[in-house]
């Protein structure tokens, strides 16, 4: 008898905001994710106008900033 593990879908970014020491990831299913943003130097010396450019890549999976060259996989930053 195998068992075959059950792959879990990719998690998704739907929404992403700012405050002043933290940025908070809403996921596709419905979690938000708070982070600070000292563990992210290009946006934590962003001012608050660049942080708010920001576009979903590869439909959620990651995060861009093209006015400060970031990107974050969302998936890093679940730890997994």
């Amino acid at each position: 008898m195998s068992i075959s593990a059950t792959r879990q879908p990719e998690p998704m970014a739907v929404d992403v905001k700012f405050d002043a020491s933290a940025m908070h990831v809403r996921l596709l299913d419905g979690r938000e994710v708070g982070i600070p943003l000292a563990w992210f130097p290009k946006l934590q010396h962003a001012t608050p106008a660049q942080r708010k450019r920001w576009r979903l890549i590869g439909k959620g999976v990651g995060i861009h900033w093209d006015v400060i060259d970031e990107d974050l996989s969302v998936s890093a930053l679940l730890g997994r």
